[in-house]
């Protein structure tokens, strides 16, 4: 499949059906599946571990309209805004369909519990596993991995927020194989109905920042305030770089 550059974040370009297939494809096998959005793509720009992350994921969707937008500026137009919270329900109706398992990991206290009951009653997926702990990535806790490794799942949440989960996952992967982990930042939350998530049409017109940052002034503003219009100037200096901006074999 081809893949498109974005500042120093590579993103797969696959149509959500598509998505769905290659992270069945990694069932049994195990992997990494980020949806980087344009908080992603700054913080990559700086962070050489979270820049390592995205260099060994198996699978990188676009995680916002001004992700694709950027990517018809750069004329390596990507098909679709893919979500870790559009891919979700999806994704356990699918196991459920299968016999195959999911473990939650994070959320606020209490959302894993809600979102895996939900999870249950709709999709008829088997949780096999919560954690909602605070997780410190200076000070691991093997008991979470191992908890995890007993639970044997086919596929794991992360819902720790950005950059930890993609961080976390990256320094977790070899242990919990077969396992696929996927980063789904606030997802647990909306499944639980804690946070509100931006109706449709906000997304679609790029301003689902706008609503979240409505919600959460204290802890949002400096992400989208002060860090994301960041994005403005990489995207320019991946523009001027066209000989780079894609690729469609391999990594």
């Amino acid at each position: 499949m081809a893949r498109v550059r974005i500042g120093r974040i590579w993103i797969d370009s696959v149509t959500f059906d598509e998505a769905l297939t290659a992270i069945e494809a990694l069932t049994g096998h195990g992997g990494a599946v980020f949806t980087p959005n344009v908080d992603h793509v700054v913080t990559a720009d700086k962070n050489e571990e979270f820049r390592a992350a995205y260099e060994a994921a198996d699978l990188s969707l676009a995680d916002g309209q001004w992700v694709v937008w950027a990517s018809r500026v750069l004329k390596t137009p990507l098909p679709a805004k893919i979500s870790g919270s559009d891919l979700t329900l999806p994704l356990a109706k699918l196991a459920g369909e299968k016999g195959r398992s999911i473990y939650l990991l994070g959320g606020a206290p209490g959302a894993a519990e809600a979102a895996g009951k939900r999870l249950t009653a709709e999709c008829g997926v088997r949780i096999c596993g919560i954690d909602s702990p605070r997780i410190d990535l200076n000070k691991p806790d093997p008991a979470i991995v191992e908890r995890m490794k007993l639970a044997a799942p086919d596929l794991v949440l992360v819902a720790l927020g950005s950059p930890k989960q993609e961080l976390w996952i990256h320094r977790n992967r070899e242990a919990l194989r077969p396992a696929v982990l996927l980063g789904i930042g606030a997802t647990l939350d909306f499944l639980a109905g804690q946070v509100r998530r931006a109706p449709s049409w906000i997304s679609r017109f790029g301003l689902e920042w706008a609503f979240r940052l409505i919600l959460e002034p204290r802890r949002l503003a400096r992400r989208y305030l002060v860090n994301d219009p960041k994005f403005a100037a990489i995207l320019l200096r991946t523009l001027r770089d066209p000989q780079t901006r894609i690729i469609t074999a391999g990594k």
